[in-house]
């Protein structure tokens, strides 16, 4: 599969302070990549430079398979670029604006109402695109921040804090909207909304201190940190004698209360070993004992146990 975006090396020193150092990976086509990391960790850094609005110390990058630092300009027909606080011309109908902006990044002549139309259809503003952006809301600015993003028709498109300062409903529209986008297009996604990589992403990236210390599937992610298997169950009867018949299943290692009413059902955490699954022995103590089984799951480490674990000072390296 195509690579659109790869990044060897990349450098990039402030003076003597190295904002990044030696990052490198890839994203392919039809990739949707979550771009995460603390706060001062090098993301912006790192997509300034992809953009071509700074240039890197040292290191090699390839956007479309151009060369950010010798054809910048060859590279930034090929990105669409939303940075966080979008650079609207209120005074301009929605319309007016994308024309602008089409004829701003090259699009001929020919081609430039048909464009404007395409995106103004896939970011949803056929209602709005007579009206003035200044009387837009925040969640329809985001919107024709994308829609300027796209008017172009690039193979990649970088988004910055999509969904900052949006109310749920539209986080919720511009997350669909952006995974709509995927496929046929490669989108890095940089966002500290750890759910929204987790709902929108299918590979992450995880920056810290300057440095790639992760970078795979979220499921994947999930399979090389997890050290030990946990499955949460609910039980209705006496806690203290499912507590006691819970610790007996072969190859438990822990089992935590997790409710302490007696007058609501039990809800109790259990972990095993990793090479153990109990799900089967759990529920068949339960039914052996003759009380009700009300839930029993398997619980997975969230992206934000991953990227606590990985961006903390405790953490392992991990292989890449």
């Amino acid at each position: 599969m195509r690579s659109l975006i790869e990044v060897e090396h990349l450098t990039k020193f402030y003076g003597a302070f190295p904002a990044i150092q030696d990052i490198s990976f890839r994203v392919e086509k039809g990739d949707i990549m979550g771009f995460l990391g603390p706060n001062a960790a090098g993301k912006t850094t790192t997509m300034r430079i992809l953009t071509c609005f700074m240039p890197a110390t040292s290191g090699n990058a390839r956007v479309a398979g151009c060369d950010i630092f010798s054809d910048p300009l060859e590279t930034r027909r090929h990105i669409g670029y939303l940075p966080e606080s979008v650079p609207l011309y209120t005074d301009m109908s929605v319309f007016s604006y994308l024309k602008f902006m089409a004829c701003v990044k090259g699009v001929p002549r020919k081609q430039r109402n048909g464009r404007i139309a395409s995106v103004i259809d896939s970011c949803g503003l056929s209602e709005r695109s007579s009206d003035l952006i200044g009387h837009l809301s925040k969640g329809y600015r985001q919107r024709v921040g994308i829609a300027q993003a796209l008017v172009h028709d690039p193979d990649v498109l970088i988004l910055d804090e999509p969904t900052v300062g949006l109310d749920p409903k539209q986080i919720n529209e511009i997350r669909g909207l952006i995974k709509g986008l995927g496929g046929n297009r490669t989108i890095v996604l940089s966002t500290h909304i750890l759910p929204e990589v987790a709902m929108i992403c299918n590979k992450v990236v995880i920056i810290d201190e300057g440095k790639v210390i992760a970078m795979d599937s979220p499921e994947n992610l999930t399979q090389q940190l997890m050290q030990s298997r946990r499955v949460r169950i609910i039980v209705r009867g006496p806690s203290i004698l499912i507590e006691e018949r819970l610790k007996d299943i072969p190859g438990i290692k822990r089992v935590e209360r997790k409710n302490p009413s007696e007058d609501a059902p039990c809800v109790f955490e259990l972990e095993s070993n990793l090479e153990i699954d109990i799900r089967s022995s759990a529920a068949a103590q339960i039914v052996k004992n003759g009380w009700e089984l009300l839930e029993l799951r398997s619980i997975s480490m969230s992206l934000e146990d991953i990227f606590l674990k990985l961006t903390t000072k405790e953490k392992e390296a991990i292989p890449l």
